[in-house]
């Protein structure tokens, strides 16, 4: 008898480990380059913020998994989603043919475009205005693909917006190329640019953000799209939106 109420013990307390199993929420690790104000960036308490970073939030309890956030470098978080090290991505990535061609997206859950940003005295109004001139972008990204196309104009490339925007400052280039959001936030919302800059003509791309996963995981964008979904249904976007000032 001892053996039978000793062995329903354990049994019953499988079942209980197994239940909260089933009910603990799955993580997520998900990179993002935190350098892309005001969608992605470290605030002044060292914390990783931005409409980015809430919209993942807000996906993950739609979804119901734990979004887990690693700061990482740009020019090498593609690779690092390759290898394994994280499961996600979402750091303002443009859904491309290209990319689409080595990793799955989600749907897409935001639109933007390029625009330029130059010097208060500069008349240019688009990069074709800056033939001879040097104009800047972090390295990899959709502004940087957009200056090479154009003849005429040199590209500089940066690990990191602001420090082509601290060039710019400098007097060492003519321009940055980025997306709309961030270019507001450097060229209007910072003090130390906003008497120095200006976004100059309307953006001349309209791209889509999607959140990357490894090459084969649909579970993984299943899920994500679910949350996704969700948010838009409630409008948490839209709310998010107005949060971060964006259109």
């Amino acid at each position: 008898m001892k053996a039978i109420r000793i062995m329903a013990a354990v049994v019953a307390f499988a079942g209980l480990f197994a239940t909260a199993a089933l009910a603990a929420p799955k993580t997520v690790t998900v990179a993002t380059d935190a350098t892309w104000p005001p969608m992605e960036f470290v605030d002044a308490n060292k914390k990783i913020v931005g409409f980015d970073i809430d919209f993942m939030n807000a996906v993950a309890k739609e979804a119901g998994f734990q979004a887990a956030f690693k700061n990482t470098a740009w020019d090498g978080i593609f690779a690092g989603i390759a290898a394994g090290q994280y499961d996600a991505i979402i750091s303002s990535v443009t859904i491309t043919d290209e990319r689409k061609a080595k990793f799955d997206f989600t749907v897409p859950y935001i639109s933007i475009g390029q625009i330029l940003v130059v010097p208060k005295a500069e008349r240019g109004t688009k990069i074709g205005d800056l033939k001879g001139k040097k104009l800047g972008a972090q390295i990899g990204t959709t502004g940087a693909m957009e200056i090479k196309k154009v003849a005429g104009v040199e590209l500089k490339t940066y690990d990191e917006v602001g420090l082509a925007f601290e060039d710019m400052a400098a007097g060492r280039i003519s321009g940055v190329v980025c997306d709309q959001p961030t270019a507001v936030t450097y060229a209007l919302d910072k003090k130390e640019y906003s008497n120095k800059f200006k976004i100059v003509g309307q953006p001349f791309t309209k791209e889509a953000y999607g959140i990357v996963v490894k090459k084969g995981n649909k579970d993984l964008v299943a899920l994500l799209n679910k949350g996704i979904a969700g948010v838009q249904k409630k409008k948490i976007d839209q709310q998010l939106k107005k949060k971060w000032h964006l259109k």
